[in-house]
């Protein structure tokens, strides 16, 4: 099976890129709508995401890789949810803001720009690229 790419939103206020390093990955858990729980279901060992800060800053500042396939996420009291384990790769040369994102003709049909409350979202190999390219990051 090929690699995915994904994207992952966090509030830097409460969770930031550089408590993820710091912790060295996380499991990614506290996901509570299903669409992004079928995401966190679809992502495979080894798949990139694109670590995004919401909230004020609104931009993509690392990459990550999937370290654990999903689990039954242990923060949940009830109902089925699940969880991946998360580990950093890098930071971004530079980080990507929103209105670059939303300015870009490939990037703002991702399901960040369309589906601007989803948590979790999957990106296509081109758009991965192109984070990549704009935000002058090599893997």
């Amino acid at each position: 099976m090929s690699r995915q790419y994904w994207l992952v939103k966090q509030e830097p206020t409460d969770y930031s890129w550089s408590n993820f390093v710091a912790e060295e990955g996380t499991a990614w858990t506290g996901i509570r709508n299903f669409q992004a729980r079928n995401h966190l279901r679809a992502m495979r060992q080894g798949d990139l995401v694109a670590f995004y800060h919401s909230g004020d800053e609104k931009s993509v500042v690392g990459l990550a890789q999937v370290a654990r396939e999903h689990t039954a996420d242990p923060t949940a009291e009830e109902g089925d949810w699940s969880c991946v384990t998360l580990k950093p790769v890098k930071p971004l040369q530079r980080p990507l803001s929103l209105a670059e994102i939303k300015s870009d003709p490939l990037l703002r049909t991702s399901a960040l720009v369309r589906q601007s409350r989803l948590s979790v979202s999957p990106l296509t190999a081109a758009q991965f690229q192109r984070l990549l390219t704009l935000s002058h990051t090599k893997l």
